[in-house]
């Protein structure tokens, strides 16, 4: 596992630095990715330093370096690439023809269906956020209000503002360390997190509205198809927190949310609160993440990803019986 002096030596030897993260960035992928370039902008001026990401939300834009992230290739080839908050090469997207071409590839990252990729890496499942573990890489004395305020942003949005069972006594440590280093908490906690559009508030609703509850109702599940989005006139961002919201519903053990990506195809996001693994169940269909929160793509009707979801799910609930 990758040392804080193995880190730096990296950053110190390279001239050329790309920083990336998965698909569909959310804060901490974000959050890692921007605080590690403000880092290497703040301590390594002489380097050039590129991140590159898909579109962020309009509510992360707040964050230092956000106007300078690239959507699109600039150079091919670059001395380091650094991998942040990604499972495989497959979730870079595009930007996965970076990682293939650089001198050095290290991977940072919490996913515990991560199996490890790169030259290095820092993989650790425990982490609450690879914010947090891309803090134990930094030196503490040189860490900014900019960086620490990135920091904060993706521990605060992995951990569902310090409530999920991934939070621990290290996360809270990290937590009041970037603090002190003048992180604007309130803003960050209620402008990022809670805040919803009332076009969000609508798709919430519509959600709640139509869910179904299967499996002696441990399970709850909705969806939004296409048409639905087109008549909303909304974009996946627009759905964030809908899961989050079927999975406080008393009794439930697994809350599974989709939203039509193509004709019969599906981004599909799961929570558990207790028992279930769902990262195991992710993995089977090609995607990954948490053992309480994971995704995949799936294809077939609603039915047919519902179907094949609780079949899984309900094996787990029948081995803790």
């Amino acid at each position: 596992m990758m040392t804080k002096r193995k880190f730096n030596e990296y950053l110190e030897r390279a001239n050329t630095i790309a920083i990336s993260g998965h698909m569909r960035p959310d804060g901490d992928c974000t959050g890692s990715s921007l605080a590690l370039a403000q880092y290497i902008r703040d301590n390594f001026s002489e380097k050039q330093v590129d991140v590159y990401l898909e579109p962020i939300r309009d509510t992360f834009l707040f964050l230092p370096g956000s106007e300078l992230i690239l959507h699109e290739i600039k150079e091919e080839f670059y001395d380091l690439f650094i991998c942040c908050d990604c499972g495989d090469i497959e979730r870079l997207g595009a930007f996965g023809k970076l990682y293939e071409k650089a001198k050095y590839r290290i991977c940072i990252d919490h996913h515990i269906s991560n199996d490890g990729f790169g030259d290095d890496s820092r993989i650790d499942p425990t982490g609450s956020s690879t914010c947090e573990l891309l803090y134990g890489l930094m030196e503490s004395e040189k860490v900014t209000k900019e960086t620490a305020t990135a920091l904060y942003l993706g521990i605060v949005h992995d951990t569902g503002v310090f409530k999920h069972s991934n939070t621990t006594k290290t996360t809270m440590m990290v937590a009041g360390d970037l603090l002190e280093k003048g992180v604007d908490n309130s803003y960050i906690i209620d402008e990022t997190f809670y805040a919803k559009t009332y076009l969000q508030n609508q798709l919430l609703g519509r959600a709640l509205m139509e869910s179904e509850r299967l499996l002696d109702k441990k399970v709850i599940f909705s969806f939004i198809s296409r048409e639905m989005m087109e008549f909303y006139g909304c974009a996946p961002s627009d759905l964030d927190g809908i899961i989050d919201q079927l999975r406080i519903t008393k009794g439930v053990e697994v809350a599974i949310f989709l939203y039509e990506t193509a004709l019969h195809e599906y981004k599909v996001s799961m929570r558990s609160n207790r028992i279930v693994d769902v990262s195991k169940i992710a993995k089977l269909y090609g995607g990954g993440g948490h053992i309480k929160a994971s995704g995949c793509t799936m294809t077939g009707t609603v039915h047919d990803v519902i179907n094949n979801l609780t079949e899984h799910i309900e094996k787990q609930l029948e081995a803790e019986e």
